[in-house]
């Protein structure tokens, strides 16, 4: 379906027991709404009903040219006009990669908005930020961010050669890159997804606001963007009821290729409340 909101028209996937608990399932770069598809029939058969957004850039009604409209609170705004949108008051939330940013903003900031929150992959980002400012090995993981950040040449890079650059970032996944890379080869899609990057700022980005409600961080230790050091960093940033699930010999793709261990991990969170 798509829904138009804020100005914008997005394309979400609603599916599940329509009176069961909403799940908001926000993915991150460079994937789409599709990444949740392994995940979805366990949390359906578990009674929940899910709301999988395309997200700002990813839809192509809600793509703006400016890079300051990538904001991290513009992102955190949509979430919610959308489940407003659907009538939805308050949601379990879970977010992967960019996704777990946008989602750890609205349990800091909105926390009245959220049920419960499962971030998959990136951690707290203050511990992020911590990590990235003392720990080499996490400075080495994430300087590919540098690339991504420079206009016109990350573009250039990512799309060579008939995208292989950007295909080969699932080389790990063991799932068919098309459904994510092709929609990002139509004009301006790229662009909008890396402005996420561009928008980033780690003053505001790695705000330092502890995490009240409820939260679980699932994390993978074949995981090439996150290392241990941010990764173990992130309880300290939740005052709330807090788990950590470590899936080992899983890469970054958690949702393909351990979707039972991180549907069971989201089903256990929503049913702590």
């Amino acid at each position: 379906m798509r829904v138009t909101t804020r100005g914008l028209t997005f394309d979400v996937d609603v599916a599940g027991p329509e009176d069961g608990p909403p799940v908001l399932l926000l993915h991150g770069f460079p994937e789409n709404r599709h990444m949740w598809a392994p995940v979805v029939p366990f949390l359906h058969a578990a009674g929940l009903r899910t709301i999988a957004p395309d997200q700002r850039g990813y839809s192509p009604g809600a793509r703006p040219s400016e890079v300051e409209a990538y904001h991290v609170d513009e992102l955190a705004a949509d979430a919610l006009a959308l489940l407003d949108a659907l009538g939805i008051d308050r949601a379990h939330v879970v977010g992967h990669d960019w996704g777990a940013v946008v989602g750890w903003r609205l349990a800091a900031h909105h926390a009245a908005r959220v049920l419960t929150w499962t971030a998959v992959s990136v951690p707290h980002p203050a511990a992020f930020d911590t990590a990235v400012r003392d720990d080499p090995d996490q400075q080495r993981r994430s300087s590919y961010i540098l690339l991504f950040r420079q206009q016109g040449k990350a573009e250039e890079v990512l799309l060579a050669d008939d995208a292989a650059r950007l295909r080969r970032l699932f080389d790990d996944a063991r799932v068919s890159s098309a459904r994510y890379v092709e929609p990002l080869r139509e004009p301006g899609a790229l662009t909008a997804a890396l402005n996420w990057y561009r928008a980033y700022n780690r003053r505001v980005s790695g705000d330092p606001t502890p995490v009240s409600v409820p939260t679980t961080f699932v994390w993978s230790d074949g995981d090439v963007a996150i290392g241990p050091t941010a990764a173990h960093g992130c309880a300290a940033h939740v005052s709330a009821d807090y788990r950590m699930v470590t899936l080992g010999g899983v890469t970054h793709w958690i949702a393909e290729q351990a979707p039972a261990a991180l549907a069971g991990a989201i089903i256990d969170r929503t049913r702590s409340v």
